[in-house]
């Protein structure tokens, strides 16, 4: 090959190199000035710490630089007064299913409940559960499910939620009894691997039986599959275990992606949630939990306050629903009474958290399904307003739940050298008039449009109508006319 030939071809690799440089130079710069960020004069509640009354807040390259009376702000930081402003950590809506997709109807089949969806098709019949592939066991008892892996970012209902204040939540599976693994994510970026901040985070259980014949048909039947499959579980590992320190001469184990999947659960590695609301629900979970040693927490939490001591004594934290009971018609005097025990929901309700809080049982918020997320701080309100103190409400949407999803040591509170996650509000986060000024998510700014659609419903939840007693545990859907929003 001529040596002119070659020469020319090192200049013209050279030149193309110097090209795409300063085409992607100006880009990166233009992205890394846009990442520097100064709160100036706001108040600061640290959650963490003391309020900082008036102060600054400094993010840079997506996490917390700094914080104080006495930080001045980069020469590069894109500056926001927050005069008359109040800087909270991103909220933390502690159980959705937000981001995971709604199963598609089957056309020309008559709508549930509001008048939307119809039949599902999945092998093997109508549902809108997930099902894993070359699994033993039947949709809707695979645990080995993984929310991370069905992840669609965008959509309404994580815009609506960030409208709310809300930064972060956790998301799981839509239904099913073993339901499956959940992932914490933050309400924004382009892919999933942009939200995502810990998977998996827990397996989470329902105590809903499956209809249309199938097994298990019955709350008893439920809690038999579940003890069976953990039972199958732990000969499972014993099993694997001999092979694995002796195999030769030894039949190999058959491989099972259902029951390995158990095996964090059992050995602790890995919490359960335990979608419970009444009472008696609320004992059997705490029964298995503790036969099987398990690391359990529960979601809805109704009725928790009556079993507190338990919930103390074995070290269960509850993942409270503030998706409060209230009333489905209108008040007039020719309206049917509605049952005093729907009555007395509505007024226990709100009192539940703060029950917990003098009992020392650790709670989370949660939004239950919700119809409108709006509802989230507003019932939050109520809460304080039956008991419970402000700054316990503002853990709860906070440190508390960050605590719980093993994520405080990169979320929660408003420290150096957290993920930038902030809710900046025009007055206090709890009061009816407090708006939502600014939140910032992986410590870049994100455009609040009000009036997006109405909050997700848990895993589960059978439609966005409201119901005389809300309830995030997962109804059965296996009937067309069960369809509902992502759990929050």
């Amino acid at each position: 090959m001529p040596k002119n030939y070659l020469r020319f071809a090192g200049v013209a690799l050279v030149a193309l190199a110097l090209i795409a440089l300063s085409r992607s130079g100006p880009s990166k710069a233009q992205h890394n000035a846009t990442e520097t960020y100064a709160i100036t004069n706001a108040r600061i509640v640290t959650v963490a710490g003391p309020t900082i009354e008036k102060g600054t807040v400094v993010i840079r390259d997506g996490l917390i630089l700094s914080l104080g009376t006495n930080v001045t702000a980069p020469a590069d930081a894109r500056t926001i007064d927050g005069a008359g402003l109040t800087v909270y950590p991103g909220l933390i809506d502690a159980n959705t299913n937000l981001g995971m997709p709604q199963p598609s109807p089957t056309p020309g089949v008559a709508g549930g409940r509001g008048g939307g969806g119809g039949q599902f098709q999945f092998p093997g019949g109508p549902s809108p559960m997930a099902s894993a592939l070359n699994s033993t066991q039947p949709a809707g008892l695979q645990p080995e499910i993984m929310a991370a892996d069905y992840l669609r970012p965008g959509g309404d209902q994580i815009e609506a939620e960030r409208n709310a204040g809300i930064t972060t939540a956790l998301t799981a599976p839509r239904a099913g009894i073993f339901i499956g693994q959940s992932a914490l994510i933050n309400l924004a970026g382009n892919t999933p691997q942009e939200m995502i901040v810990r998977s998996p985070v827990a397996l989470h259980i329902g105590f809903t039986a499956l209809r249309g014949g199938g097994y298990p048909g019955s709350l008893m039947g439920v809690f038999s599959a579940i003890r069976q499959m953990l039972l199958d579980a732990q000969r499972y590992q014993e099993a694997q275990k001999i092979y694995a320190r002796s195999p030769r001469g030894v039949r190999r184990p058959e491989q099972d992606k259902s029951l390995e999947a158990l095996l964090p659960v059992l050995n602790r590695e890995l919490p359960v949630v335990m979608y419970a609301d009444r009472e008696r629900d609320i004992s059997r979970a705490i029964d298995l939990a503790q036969e099987f040693k398990l690391r359990a927490i529960i979601a809805g939490g109704e009725d928790s306050w009556k079993v507190a001591d338990r919930l103390r004594e074995a070290q269960m934290a509850v993942l409270l629903s503030l998706n409060f009971p209230r009333r489905t018609t209108t008040a007039s005097l020719e309206a049917d009474l509605e049952p005093l025990r729907i009555l007395r929901a509505r007024v226990e309700a709100p009192k539940c958290a703060a029950r917990l809080a003098a009992a020392r049982v650790k709670f989370a918020f949660q939004s239950g399904g919700m119809t409108s997320i709006d509802d989230f701080r507003a019932n939050a309100a109520k809460t304080v307003e039956n008991g419970l103190a402000s700054d316990e409400a503002i853990k709860a949407m906070t440190m508390t739940a960050a605590e719980i999803l093993n994520a405080a040591d990169r979320l929660g509170s408003i420290e150096t050298g957290k993920i930038a996650n902030l809710t900046i509000t025009r007055g206090n986060l709890l009061d009816r008039t407090a708006r939502i000024a600014y939140i910032f998510i992986d410590g870049r700014q994100i455009d609040l449009r009000p009036g997006a659609a109405p909050a997700s419903f848990p895993p589960g939840s059978p439609s966005p109508t409201p119901t005389p007693e809300a309830s995030p545990t997962p109804p059965t859907f296996l009937v067309p006319s069960s369809l509902g929003r992502g759990l929050g």
